[in-house]
């Protein structure tokens, strides 16, 4: 009897979510149906709906998984190490988001940003997960400010907090003006004044 049983249809969900998030990214939210999710996904609408939920419950959880990665790669290039690298931890940091824009030349941009734009101001989900990353991000930021001013390459008398904010606000309006058409060099160069100018 076990072998006429219906079996459920076995997927990879990685894989799944990843082509999702190609969609998404591409198309955005508004712009996206779940037509056009199972047709990249290879799932009907009904395997889709039943392993994940709607739509907005979908592109919660690409959306989610996103903010973790961005939160993850910044770990990788920030957390720890001797206070003697922290300058140069966050220099790297920097020279690696200009780096990633400039070699974005199909102009997506990140689908942080993309998502918060077009959604945080009616979406309480996005809002908050969007203020969460931003609020890890400012922090791992601020702790290798504080490394490098303890190591005496950053001013001690600066306020790590508005430095980290303005690095910030670097990292991200690189990104916002590479999607614009700015040319990968003038991004390097952005990061490059940037570092320059911390005290």
């Amino acid at each position: 009897y076990a072998e006429t049983m219906p079996r459920p249809r076995a997927f990879d969900e990685r894989q799944v979510l990843e082509r999702a998030r190609e969609q998404f990214w591409a198309t955005g939210y508004a712009g996206t149906r779940m037509d056009d999710i199972a047709q990249a996904t290879g799932l009907g609408k009904g395997s889709l709906y039943g392993a994940f939920g709607d739509k907005g419950k979908l592109f919660h959880r690409v959306f989610g998984d996103w903010c973790t990665a961005v939160v993850e790669v910044a770990e990788g290039r920030l957390a720890g190490g001797p206070d003697a690298d922290a300058l140069a931890r966050l220099s790297g940091y920097v020279h690696l988001m200009a780096e990633n824009t400039a070699s974005d030349t199909e102009r997506r941009g990140c689908l942080l940003a993309k998502g918060a734009a077009e959604l945080a101001q009616h979406d309480p989900t996005v809002a908050g997960r969007s203020a969460e990353t931003m609020t890890a991000l400012l922090t791992l930021l601020r702790t290798e400010i504080s490394a490098a001013q303890r190591h005496g390459d950053i001013d001690s008398a600066a306020d790590p907090e508005r430095l980290a904010a303005l690095l910030l606000t670097v990292v991200r309006g690189i990104e916002a003006v590479g999607k614009a058409g700015l040319d990968p060099e003038t991004l390097r160069n952005i990061a490059d004044t940037a570092l320059a100018v911390l005290p």
